[in-house]
């Protein structure tokens, strides 16, 4: 029981590791719609357009308008499942798992003078929903995750001339989870179920440095800092075996997590070949090695179940990752501007501790996207990706003898529609 607990409580943490998001580990890169369409490619150095503010607070001082930003990214994943085997036998594998889900994004500059610029942006950098048939063959290694991160941004940038500026930006951080597994403490009992809830409010911050090393060559760098949570909640338990020890079979104990999201560095390059085509380039790297383990404490639990429900530690063991994108963009006319990129994106998690709830395996993604200006105040912003992962091992166990193991292959399609309004 102590794994299967496990599996449902440390997915508050890193269970957003999912076929819909277009990043690894637990991230999301869906903050930019021009972004998106060069594959977020030269995130740091490009400062398009007001989402700048998330990919380098330094680019506000680029925007010598005021305007706003917004846009939606629709992801729509796949995967297909294989090569399983569960013990107890038996349960269904259909593969999908992730609903087609909206990640929304807002952001707002003024330009002040010459050098200053404010601004503030809305935007989703982690989050997860899953949700696994029922009667899944994996189903006590995890079968529903809701896990939310947003963050409210307000930024400041100063520019100290025209080839050097600088930017920064606190964040504030709200995490909502809602987590679910089944569980079984004896093969001839009917099945219950374990939900975990959980939420904090956390800070963090955004600091970057953008440079004009030539004419048509910027240079960008990027620091998101790490933000630590203590999530506050609770578990509850609803199992009838309990009735056999006297205790309620539904159970609500006062759950805590510590989860810290790991910082991350992004460098970037764009470089404006001639009047059309513009060049981008760049890498980030994460520090998941950050999630060693996870801890999870409930209180108010019976000394009686106290071995099965108090305190729960799994190590996780992620690692270091690296992500490289390259792409380019063609201004086809004063109306019309075509884009394309290429990512590939590293995995933190490891073939020994994956579960159902982080499938993933390293990626590829190839971006198209375009962006169409009919007035010089109004741009619209559209893009594409595609995303295949290399296939992903994931071989459970717990304690009382219950095993699932799969190979997964995850594919997903992402569709984006923004626009900028220039005041």
């Amino acid at each position: 029981m102590k794994k299967v607990m496990l599996k449902t409580t440390l997915s508050l943490a890193v269970a957003m590791a999912s076929t819909q998001i277009f990043a690894a580990g637990f991230a999301i890169n869906e903050q930019s719609i021009s972004g998106m369409g060069t594959g977020f490619a030269g995130r740091s150095s490009s400062a398009d357009d007001a989402s700048t503010i998330y990919g380098n607070p330094a680019g506000m001082a680029r925007l010598k308008r005021e305007q706003v930003t917004g846009g939606v990214a629709l992801l729509d994943a796949h995967t297909d499942i294989s090569k399983t085997s569960s013990s107890p036998n038996g349960g269904t594998n259909k593969g999908d798992m992730v609903p087609f889900i909206a990640v929304p994004m807002g952001y707002y500059v003024k330009p002040i003078d010459d050098h200053w610029a404010v601004g503030v942006g809305v935007y989703a950098p982690f989050g997860l929903v899953t949700d696994y048939e029922n009667g899944f063959a994996g189903r006590y290694f995890g079968t529903k995750s809701d896990v939310k991160i947003v963050t409210l941004q307000p930024t400041i940038s100063y520019a100290f001339n025209d080839k050097v500026s600088i930017g920064f930006g606190p964040t504030i951080n709200r995490i909502d989870g809602t987590l679910e597994s089944n569980l079984s403490i004896t093969q001839a009992a009917p099945d219950g179920k374990v939900k975990i809830k959980g939420d904090d409010t956390a800070l963090g911050y955004n600091i970057g440095v953008l440079v004009q090393a030539t004419d048509s060559t910027r240079v960008g760098l990027t620091y998101h800092s790490k933000v630590k949570y203590k999530l506050d909640g609770d578990t509850k338990v609803n199992y009838n075996v309990l009735a056999l020890l006297r205790q309620n079979p539904s159970q609500k104990y006062d759950a805590s997590l510590d989860l810290t999201t790991p910082e991350s560095v992004d460098f970037s390059v764009t470089h404006q070949l001639d009047d059309q085509w513009t060049l981008y380039a760049g890498s980030t790297w994460t520090r998941w090695s950050r999630l060693e383990d996870i801890t999870v404490e409930n209180k108010g639990v019976p000394a009686v179940l106290n071995g099965q429900f108090g305190s729960i530690t799994e190590e996780q063991n992620w690692h270091d990752t690296w992500a490289h994108a390259i792409g380019a963009s063609y201004q086809l006319n004063k109306q019309w501007v075509l884009r394309t990129g290429f990512t590939v994106d590293q995995s933190p998690a490891n073939n020994t501790d994956r579960s159902p709830r982080i499938p993933t395996g390293d990626r590829k993604i190839l971006s198209l996207g375009a962006g169409w200006s009919p007035t010089d105040d109004l741009t619209i912003d559209l893009a594409y990706s595609y995303l295949r992962e290399d296939s992903a091992k994931i071989n459970n166990s717990n304690d009382r003898g219950q095993t699932y193991s799969a190979k997964y292959q995850n594919y997903a399609n992402g569709f984006g529609i923004g626009a900028t309004y220039r005041f």
